[in-house]
């Protein structure tokens, strides 16, 4: 039999169950609060009817018209001060409860990646679009579509609420978390040096990510660096084109290039203390020459840089640097090095007097025993540049299925990227509990 669930505008298929509720959650709400579990339960049907909608229709950064207007229709219709068009087509909303209390920012990012999706569902994007001069496909392969659907359901959750509400509440829905496309700026930083926090300074600032590398049920924190900083960097590589019959009639920036790759790698391996932080160094994309028997003038590499010092990424740097132009001075080629290239994002460290405040509520949420506390991670977050002007708190909602080995699980950025949509109220109640927790804290 076939159904429809109508929202709006939209019409999506019937439904799937949701899981049941967790007993954990079934608990008094705060200072006369609704329980969490019955304001989460209350708009569980709707946030995965948003989620498997933005998935089928994902966008890219600075481009998310669709999943923006989606959102502002949303937030009006419950009666929030709404701003719109900031850092491009990121949404901004003020609730402001009946109580005094503090004022709070929860946030979710809206953008896509140019991957085409391989997951087999029955909302599998299909959609495609140009990036960097090709065309590409577009999946919320590292799970932005569960997060703002997540945060709208967190903003209802709170609205029905609003007369006993204590404090204020910002919701920011955050474009191009992936990094702007070339030439434009976007993301948190431009969503602050628009004046995000000028008029409205929240005392705390939180997030969530869902991960494949913990199970459905399962949410993970870290106090202090929780995740790395991120610098993309290029080097250009310039020797002198001649036939490949006589290499030694010009300069070959193919071989100092593959030399300098090798090389570089020892900067990590022998010129760093990696017992105070870890550092990653990966060159992910090499072109030059297009024919087997021309040797090229250049070759262009392209890399990032993943640390959790200040002190480590600056010698990084500069050891990259020196890597890369003696290496070529040794092949009679030049090398041009840029570092930071097109984007950078700081250390995403959480509060430690913030994160020991929300862990109980993650553990009244989803259970102590499902609460873990995670290594660092590589990855990067621009949430970072809210967690340098507040206090900052950023968890991790597991998303393998139960059973499933989580380490061998396809990771976030997969084409098989899957999330098992048990873990979507799990998420919720753990926003919805932590936030709750923050406005009514005895002060």
């Amino acid at each position: 039999m076939r159904g429809a669930l109508v929202l709006g505008l939209l019409t999506l298929p019937t439904l799937a169950p949701l899981a049941a509720p967790l007993s954990a959650q079934t608990r008094p709400g705060t200072d006369g609060q609704e329980p969490v579990e019955a304001l989460a339960a209350a708009v569980d049907a709707r946030i995965l009817a948003w989620r498997r909608d933005f998935h089928q229709h994902p966008e890219l950064g600075n481009r998310e018209f669709r999943t923006s207007k989606i959102v502002i229709e949303h937030l009006k219709a419950l009666g929030l001060e709404v701003r719109t068009g900031v850092a491009h087509t990121g949404v901004v909303a003020i609730l402001r409860g009946g109580r005094p209390g503090p004022r709070i920012a929860l946030r979710a990012d809206m953008d896509a990646l140019p991957v085409k999706e391989q997951a087999n569902v029955p909302f599998a994007s299909r959609e495609v679009t140009e990036y960097n001069g090709e065309k590409v496909g577009v999946m919320h392969a590292c799970g932005h579509d569960t997060h703002t659907a997540i945060l709208m359901g967190v903003v209802q959750a709170l609205a029905s609420k609003k007369a006993t509400l204590a404090g204020e509440v910002m919701f920011i829905f955050q474009p191009a978390e992936e990094g702007a496309p070339t030439g434009e700026t976007g993301g948190a930083q431009q969503m602050l040096a628009e004046g995000l926090f000028q008029e409205f300074k929240p005392s705390a600032v939180m997030g969530l990510h869902v991960t494949s590398g913990l199970n459905a049920g399962q949410v993970g924190y870290r106090s202090g660096p929780a995740m790395a900083a991120v610098d993309d960097f290029r080097i250009v590589v310039t020797g002198r084109q001649t036939h490949g019959a006589r290499p030694w009639g010009g300069v070959d920036p193919i071989v100092a290039a593959a030399e300098l790759i090798g090389s570089a790698q020892t900067i990590v391996s022998r010129r760093l203390a990696l017992t105070h932080q870890p550092v990653v160094l990966t060159f992910g994309a090499i072109r030059g020459g297009n024919r087997s028997n021309i040797i090229p003038e250049q070759v262009e590499m392209l890399g990032t840089l993943r640390t959790f010092d200040p002190a480590m990424r600056e010698k990084a740097i500069e050891q990259l640097r020196l890597v890369a132009t003696k290496v070529a001075e040794a092949h009679g080629a030049t090398a041009e090095v840029k570092a930071p290239n097109t984007h950078s994002y700081p250390v995403t460290a959480n509060d430690p007097a913030l994160t020991a405040r929300v862990l109980p509520s993650l553990q009244r949420a989803a259970g102590a025993a499902n609460v873990v506390a995670m290594d660092a991670m590589t990855g990067a977050e621009d949430f970072a540049f809210y967690a340098q002007q507040v206090p900052g708190f950023y968890f991790f909602v597991g998303v393998t299925p139960k059973g499933q080995d989580a380490e061998k699980a396809p990771s976030n950025h997969s084409q098989h990227f899957f999330v098992d949509e048990s873990a979507l109220p799990v998420g919720t109640r753990a926003m919805l509990q932590a936030a709750l927790d923050l406005l009514n804290a005895k002060r």
